[in-house]
């Protein structure tokens, strides 16, 4: 009966330990939706990944057949009689290890398959708006009037932007002779201020400013928004040079759309100082760059739409054009189709973890097998 029992000790902590993490998750559940999970059902992403959380009984049982083939470390006379002596806490303890291993395997393996708790909810009122940032990653972005210069004090003050918009779904497009779609609309606040940190004059061809085509291309994202508020916000320091598609078109375009344009002007001249390189003790080398500016077209863009045009000279006006097109953004309310689904891989992973940190320290300073 005793042989029977230490073969089915590492099944019963596997058993506890499943229990315990089971609490933990319908605790954890129940805090992210308030307390009632009546309504809550899972979804998948990846089913098929669920079939790695089988891994967890192969570590089990790959776990038991390797002690049983392992040579002892003592020889003994009669064994028998070591067996029958009483056994102490830690060799009570010795199974927990491999059922820890074995579940924290199992929930990687499920946390993998990509579950997701929905509620059941059809309509989720979020307060907040729509909105693309087309940023201009044209050459011209390196002048120094803006300190340090323009591309990293935009770069700057639109990762600002982002993290003050908390409930809004926000997308960015950047534009230099063409245009392209760096992240479409997302609540992924954070995605999205990575991504635009990474960016680097010269990703895209920047000998030439096409606004029309950035506006053109930040409002096909827009085209299939249900949110009652629509906004493009426009950052740019130079004149349309470039594109097939004229700012006249895209600001009609944004008009018909209902969409607001917001257009921020760097520059207020036609010449502004650029950096050519160092001197000896590393400061900068400045230069003088034509670069031509229209504040009248983007006026003329944000006015026909609703919005707002700013122009500015320097960093801090920079800074205060944003803050007055937050204060300008109203809010409105996104009616979301369908249910809310809140990502659990973070549920299970971290469990998985934890469960990992602890058996290595077990093995380290509690389970420790001599000589």
């Amino acid at each position: 009966m005793r042989r029977w029992w230490r073969a089915l000790e590492p099944v019963a902590w596997l058993a506890a330990l499943v229990a315990l993490v089971a609490v933990a998750l319908v605790v954890g559940l129940a805090s992210i939706h308030d307390g009632s999970l009546a309504t809550v059902e899972l979804r998948w992403q990846r089913p098929w990944a669920a079939l790695l959380a089988a891994g967890g009984l192969l570590v089990l049982v790959a776990r038991g057949w390797a002690l049983r083939l392992q040579v002892p470390r003592l020889a003994v006379s009669v064994g028998s009689e070591l067996a029958a002596l009483p056994r102490g806490w830690r060799g009570r303890l010795s199974a927990l290890p491999g059922a820890m291993r074995a579940l924290a395997v199992a929930l990687l393996g499920v946390a993998l398959a990509g579950p997701e708790a929905v509620h059941a909810r059809r309509d989720a009122r979020v307060e907040g708006i729509d909105i693309m940032l087309v940023l201009d990653l044209s050459l011209s972005m390196q002048a120094a009037d803006v300190r340090p210069d323009r591309f990293r004090a935009a770069r700057d003050v639109v990762r600002d932007f982002i993290a003050r918009r908390p409930n809004d779904r926000i997308g960015a497009v950047v534009f230099g002779r063409d245009a392209f779609t760096l992240m479409p609309l997302t609540t992924d606040r954070d995605a999205l201020s990575t991504a635009i940190a990474e960016l680097e004059l010269g990703m895209i061809d920047g000998r030439g400013t096409a606004i029309g085509n950035g506006v053109g291309t930040a409002l096909n994202r827009l085209r299939d928004s249900r949110a009652k508020s629509r906004v493009v916000v426009l950052l740019t320091d130079g004149d349309n040079n470039a594109g097939n598609v004229s700012p006249e078109q895209a600001a009609e375009l944004a008009r018909a759309m209902g969409v607001r344009l917001y257009t921020v002007l760097m520059g207020a001249t036609d010449r502004a100082p650029v950096q050519v390189g160092v001197d000896l003790f590393g400061e900068p080398l400045l230069d003088r760059g034509e670069f031509p500016v229209n504040p009248a077209l983007l006026r003329t863009m944000a006015e026909r739409t609703g919005g707002q045009a700013f122009q500015i000279v320097d960093r801090r006006g920079l800074e205060d054009a944003f803050h007055r097109i937050l204060d300008a953004l109203d809010r409105a309310v996104l009616q979301e189709s369908g249910r809310l689904g809140v990502d659990l891989y973070g549920l299970l992973a971290w469990p998985a973890l934890v469960l990992v940190v602890l058996e290595a320290l077990l093995g380290l300073f509690v389970l420790r097998r001599w000589p």
